[in-house]
């Protein structure tokens, strides 16, 4: 069994599991792919947005300024 440490980069880890993989392999992610260290995940295509994405974070931003400086909430 291969053990990973936790600040091991994604070529480290391929390079461990398959030595001389660039010539099986024209890119790291294909072989990191084939070799089962990233899978994809499905998500809903709304979090993909930035502009849904980082709502909560510029509404956190704004709070923080009016709690601060004043002033009042657009409506």
């Amino acid at each position: 069994m291969l053990g990973y440490s936790p600040g091991m980069s994604l070529r480290e880890k391929v390079e461990q599991l398959l030595p001389n993989w660039e010539r099986w392999y024209p890119s790291l992610f294909d072989a990191a792919s084939d070799l089962g260290l990233i899978k994809a995940e499905v998500c809903d295509p709304n979090t993909l947005l930035l502009t849904r994405r980082h709502r909560r974070v510029r509404q956190q931003a704004e709070d923080a300024h009016r709690e601060k400086w004043g002033g009042k909430a657009e409506e």
